[in-house]
């Protein structure tokens, strides 16, 4: 007999946990399947911290879905009796006209955020890790911070059991067959019916949504930690979460000694190398560890200690690296959820409130018009030609 279910989530990364924990909390009959357990490492959503901003320099259509995700991080907090979102301020550095500096303005000034502009020398004396040079400032967040990945994953899914969602982990799903009655999922454990499907499944989702075959690309990154030199200025309080702009090199990502570790760093996107998602991560080689340590020893020489940590997780990027949240082309019965890009987990609480609006009202209040499938092709067009 096929248990017939109002909403199945496939997926139980940050993005599919929070969205069977709206679900459930909605009185929902919903099931949560994954082909792995929670916060595992071939996920997205390991490795102790992950950075949250409101001035976003990516662009300012994000701020107000990231102003909906800090009242959704807090209402999370309060149930949990936790704390997952952390304040340590952000610091985005680079030349006046860089993307991620100009970008951080242009989003403040939009949407009246409260930020500083620090030449050089006030950069020294309240934040003296780092290093700018003469023709660098830095912009200060003082809502930025980091989030507590695995402890957002495990309090959704928790929070979705005791409100009634049926979880099954260690079960992958092989197929997803809509028609206009609803959904049929099926695994080799079982068989599902369901009026609506939330797709979820981070570097795995073009294996069933066809639509993005050719476009959603699992990319290798990697992050490293150190033991710093100087343990005072690296303390949070002492030493905020950062990016920075290093133009043609890319962009860096890091955050203070907020663990056993020490200082994390990573460069966005790290050298952009396709992975076979079914496949293991590739290991941490030298080419990675002489690129991060470069950096640090470059920009933060009093964080630049003896490397205590390395690993490797995966972005699943999108041709524009924008998110992608809409009703899959093919059926209005699949709702589609690739949001990341590699900066999307800050939106793990808005996104799960997005996806549950899709499936059950077919749309949301919220602003997503820019992450649809329309978008994607108007910037395939645009590229094209």
């Amino acid at each position: 007999m096929t248990t017939q279910y109002d909403v199945a989530v496939v997926g139980l990364g940050a993005m599919g946990s929070a969205a069977v924990a709206f679900l459930a909390a909605h009185g929902v009959k919903v099931i949560g399947i994954d082909a792995y357990y929670p916060a595992h490492a071939l996920s997205s959503s390991h490795g102790d911290s992950r950075l949250i901003r409101l001035g976003y320099f990516e662009d300012p259509s994000y701020v107000p879905l990231l102003q909906r995700a800090y009242q959704n991080w807090r209402a999370l907090e309060a149930r949990l009796r936790t704390n997952v979102l952390e304040i340590t301020g952000v610091l985005q550095i680079g030349a006046p006209d860089s993307k991620i500096v100009s970008g951080t303005r242009a989003s403040c000034a939009m949407h009246g955020l409260a930020h500083e502009v620090l030449d050089r020398e006030e950069t020294a004396r309240r934040f003296p890790v780092f290093q700018l040079d003469q023709n660098e400032i830095a912009i200060l967040d003082p809502q930025g911070g980091y989030l507590r990945p695995e402890m957002a994953v495990m309090g959704y899914l928790k929070l979705a059991a005791e409100d009634g969602a049926v979880l099954h982990f260690g079960e992958r799903v092989t197929s997803i067959e809509p028609d206009d009655a609803g959904v049929t999922i099926r695994s080799a454990e079982g068989t599902y019916r369901s009026r609506k499907v939330i797709v979820a499944t981070g570097s795995w989702i073009a294996e069933l949504v066809p639509e993005l075959r050719e476009h959603a690309v699992p990319i290798r990154q990697v992050v490293a930690w150190y033991q710093p030199r100087d343990g005072f200025v690296t303390q949070p309080g002492r030493m905020p979460c950062f990016l920075r702009d290093e133009g043609d090199e890319g962009s860096y990502f890091g955050f203070p000694a907020i663990g056993v570790d020490g200082v994390k760093v990573g460069r966005h996107a790290h050298f952009r190398e396709p992975i076979d998602p079914n496949q293991p991560n590739p290991p941490v080689n030298d080419t990675d560890t002489a690129l991060l340590d470069g950096f640090i020893g470059r920009r933060l020489p009093a964080a630049a200690g003896t490397r205590a940590n390395a690993t490797t997780c995966r972005y699943t990027m999108l041709p524009s690296e924008d998110f992608l949240l809409d009703l899959a082309p093919s059926s209005s019965n699949i709702v589609v959820a690739s949001p990341c890009s590699g900066h999307g987990f800050k939106f793990t609480s808005v996104v799960g409130e997005i996806l549950a609006d899709l499936a059950l009202d077919g749309g949301s209040k919220l602003p997503i018009g820019a992450f649809s499938f329309d978008a994607m092709r108007r910037y395939l067009n645009g590229r094209a030609s």
